[in-house]
């Protein structure tokens, strides 16, 4: 029987030709040249703090603050954005003052945030800009559930559309408003969806099935 021949072995890229028996590498040899295994990661280091409201130092707090004192209860900024929180029966007359004499004459928004835990849980928020000044300010106070707060549309027009948002949304009343009714849901909508307790889900189906006699689509 003619005996197998093995193909030659190709020359190395140097020149030189590999070793016909590798030498044999026993596992103490191996484990000890292996890469050593890396160690854990560190935990990850906590998360830096946020940003923290700063108290708002101005001529105009000052000025505010010395006709009004307590209350004007806060003035913070917080990301650049100033704000006064003040006691509800300020409302009125610090509106009036703001665009009267300081010059903030245009009502950007008006809107609120639900906070279910609090004791006032409704807390009301307007914002105001000056084209003189080139300066915004946000008025906040807080009131109970089922409480009014005063109309402005006779300081700022706009605040008609806006305060009837608010109604329809949270469900704050507005004290002098010309024709309070909701703006973006119907009539006959019960509860007010941008609160916290709400439940969106259940009132369209709810809606949809008394007033169209079909399946909510949601």
């Amino acid at each position: 029987m003619q005996e197998e021949t093995k193909p030659p072995v190709p020359p190395s890229p140097g020149g030189t030709s590999p070793p016909a028996n590798p030498p044999v590498v026993s596992p103490e040899t191996a484990s000890s040249q292996a890469p050593s295994v890396p160690p854990h990661r560190a935990a990850a280091p906590p998360k830096p703090a946020g940003p923290v409201p700063e108290p708002w130092i101005s001529p105009l707090v000052a000025k505010l603050q010395g006709h009004y004192g307590s209350g004007i209860r806060e003035a913070v900024s917080y990301l650049k954005q100033n704000y006064l929180v003040v006691d509800p029966s300020l409302l009125p007359q610090l509106l009036q003052v703001l665009r009267d004499e300081e010059e903030f004459d245009y009502c950007v928004d008006i809107t609120a945030v639900h906070y279910p835990e609090r004791e006032n849980p409704l807390e009301m928020v307007w914002i105001l800009y000056s084209f003189a000044r080139n300066q915004r300010v946000r008025v906040k106070t807080a009131v109970k559930d089922g409480a009014s707060v005063p109309s402005v549309t006779s300081l700022w027009p706009t605040a008609n559309w806006l305060e009837r948002e608010v109604f329809d949304m949270f469900g704050v009343r507005f004290d002098g408003h010309p024709d309070l009714k909701r703006i973006l849901l119907p009539d006959g909508w019960k509860g007010h969806p941008l609160r916290k307790d709400y439940s969106i889900l259940q009132q369209d189906n709810e809606w949809v099935q008394i007033n169209l006699g079909i399946e909510s689509g949601q």
